[in-house]
């Protein structure tokens, strides 16, 4: 039994880098510490513990962390300051010799947050700084730390898988999260349920590969899937992003009919060309991704396809970006996601010769970028004037009031229409002209 009187009353404040699933996995932390009687520190306020949730997809990534560390030990002075995450598993002892820092912890480790804290907060306070870290080898990562929480959001995400076994030569994703695991499909109706009594009405699907789900537990993804459609008092759900080649036909149609399962997939592509694919080690060919492509516009013609492109990779000479830039464009996609390659130590693709300068990579991403915004108009613009159903969220301080359609069209309230109340409601609108930016629709809130 945790003895957590020294706990209660903190103060604490959150600070977390990355995915989509790192944001949830904090959200989860923020619970559990809440149940301690922790209490999540206002702005300016000065936090009793700090944790700080990494990223290490690019160097970038890595340098925001040092930095947002630095940050926290600096505003919060005599804090406990915890680090966990992929940059905390890949660089355990750097991150632990930074002032200030107490603990680190690394996959492994951080299902066990509680428990730490409560071994290590009395010995910090006794100690000044700890400077620990706690980390075990790819291999040995197999625990999976249960994530299913909105924070201050509307939408949940549910955590349904955790690592990757593809180890695709740019990527140091497995090595910070191991290999692939799951929990059991039951676990994760349960959780769903608990979101619904809560008051959920949407619930995202998030992981490293959820696609690979089952490998744990011989369970399949369709079955997950299946049982979630079930659980009633979620309208919606949404999956964060598989893999092109665990895209089953199965599941296309699935989701074309089902109760909740709305028409809204992110598929990673990262190269139009067969030869980069190749030197990535992906899973697939071009062929294979555009007749997923196909095949989900054929059952769901209005579903919003975003898509992943990583530019400037080693192996991606002139020729192949233009293969690139030519599959994508004959795609009938919604947007794409365009990240520059960042070489990443010890992996694979540092052995590929070929270099793509900053310059050209910048000029690349700008192209993408450009043909992504002329196909998110285009797939806006053909829905003026239609009816949707639009979940809002609660609008952020000094922005208007926005929620998304069934399929993930980003909708706008006028300051004059939006209320408090519709946060968390699913109302009917019509879809009016873009809003000054083109970032979204603007809507007219119609009576059901």
């Amino acid at each position: 039994m945790i003895d957590t009187s020294a706990f209660q009353g903190k103060k604490a404040a959150y600070y977390t880098l990355g995915c989509k699933l790192n944001f949830s996995e904090t959200s989860t932390f923020g619970k559990m510490l809440g149940d301690m009687g922790v209490v999540t520190a206002k702005k300016g306020e000065k936090a009793d513990l700090c944790l700080i949730n990494t990223c290490s997809v690019t160097d970038v990534a890595d340098h925001k962390c040092r930095q947002a560390i630095n940050r926290m030990v600096r505003n919060n002075p005599g804090a406990f300051v915890v680090v966990t995450g992929c940059y905390a598993q890949l660089e355990p002892q750097r991150i632990s010799s930074i002032t200030g820092v107490d603990l680190v912890l690394g996959s492994n480790e951080k299902a066990n947050l509680v428990q730490f804290l409560s071994e290590k907060w009395t010995l910090a306070n006794d100690e000044k700084h700890l400077h620990e870290h706690y980390s075990v080898k790819t291999k040995d990562i197999k625990t999976f730390a249960p994530s299913c929480s909105r924070g201050n959001r509307t939408r949940y995400w549910l955590k349904v898988q955790d690592g990757c076994d593809y180890f695709c030569t740019y990527c140091t994703i497995p090595f910070a999260r191991g290999f692939s695991r799951n929990p059991t499909i039951d676990s994760l109706i349960e959780q769903a349920h608990q979101a619904a009594e809560e008051g959920g009405k949407e619930i995202v699907l998030t992981g490293v590969n959820i696609g690979d789900f089952g490998k744990t537990t011989g369970e399949s993804f369709i079955d997950l899937v299946r049982r979630l459609d079930e659980v009633g008092g979620i309208e919606r759900f949404r999956i964060s992003s598989l893999e092109p080649d665990l895209i089953s036909d199965e599941l296309i149609d699935f989701c074309a009919t089902s109760r909740a399962f709305m028409p809204h997939f992110h598929i990673p592509l990262q190269s139009g060309s067969d030869e980069v694919l190749r030197l990535m080690h992906r899973h697939y060919d071009t062929s294979l991704f555009a007749n997923k492509i196909t095949r989900i516009k054929q059952v769901m013609p209005n579903a919003f396809i975003g898509v992943d492109v990583m530019v400037g990779c080693r192996g991606e000479t002139p020729e192949c970006f233009e293969e690139t830039f030519n599959f994508l464009n004959s795609l009938d996609v919604t947007q794409l996601h365009v990240f520059p390659y960042s070489e990443r130590p010890g992996t694979a693709a540092l052995r590929i010769p070929y270099v793509v300068d900053e310059r050209t990579k910048k000029e690349r991403c700008h192209r993408l970028l450009d043909l992504s915004d002329e196909k998110t108009c285009a797939f806006y613009g053909q829905h003026i004037g239609k009816t949707a159903k639009v979940l809002f969220e609660k609008a952020p301080r000094g922005k208007a009031m926005h929620g998304f359609t069934e399929n993930y069209i980003r909708v706008e309230l006028s300051p004059l229409l939006a209320k408090p109340e519709y946060d968390n409601e699913i109302m009917t609108v019509e879809l009016g002209d873009f809003n000054h930016d083109k970032s979204a629709l603007m809507g007219r809130l119609l009576a059901d």
